[in-house]
């Protein structure tokens, strides 16, 4: 018997305008800096070793850790508030190590931000309304009251790390 098969078709890329190029490329670098500082910080903590930290323009991943312990973030993260920020940079980190999503995963983002889930629950909420793009986040990010947020006003409670006697181990006091 015959069968008639139709051809996949493929799905044409929506192209990038200038405009969003443009935007990309204006603040790459602020990203850049702002999400090092953060990972130094985070990593006085965990003393992870990591090779590459690179920005790209995404359009649904905020991050993600490779295997060859590169560190891919989102430049939007700069639109997000700081609070969902910290969560996200915290969750790369702890994937150098463990590479996956398991129950030590978490214990190791727990470690840090004993809140993760409630943080992760605001940021897919966010997600599925307004979608991430940089207009909705602008506005979030206009409108976030530091003072009111739940996860912002509990930042001063965020173990700090402090260097103590031994060199190779950090440990919060």
């Amino acid at each position: 018997m015959w069968s008639f098969r139709r051809p996949k078709l493929k799905k044409a890329r929506r192209p990038v305008t200038s405009a969003k190029r443009t935007h990309y490329h204006r603040h790459r670098e602020q990203a850049r800096e702002h999400i090092a500082a953060k990972l130094a910080y985070f990593n006085q903590y965990y003393q992870l070793s990591y090779n590459r930290v690179a920005i790209r323009n995404q359009r649904r991943c905020w991050g993600s850790c490779s295997a060859k312990r590169n560190l891919n973030f989102s430049y939007k993260l700069l639109f997000l508030p700081e609070c969902l920020r910290d969560y996200i940079i915290v969750h790369e980190l702890c994937h150098l190590r463990e590479l996956n999503h398991s129950v030590r995963f978490w214990a190791a983002v727990e470690e840090v931000l004993p809140d993760y889930a409630e943080r992760s629950a605001v940021l897919r909420k966010f997600e599925r309304t307004h979608g991430t793009s940089v207009t909705a986040l602008q506005m979030w990010q206009r409108n976030h009251d530091n003072e009111s947020c739940a996860f912002c006003a509990n930042m001063e409670s965020l173990p700090r790390p402090v260097v103590q006697s031994s060199p190779n181990r950090v440990s919060v006091l």
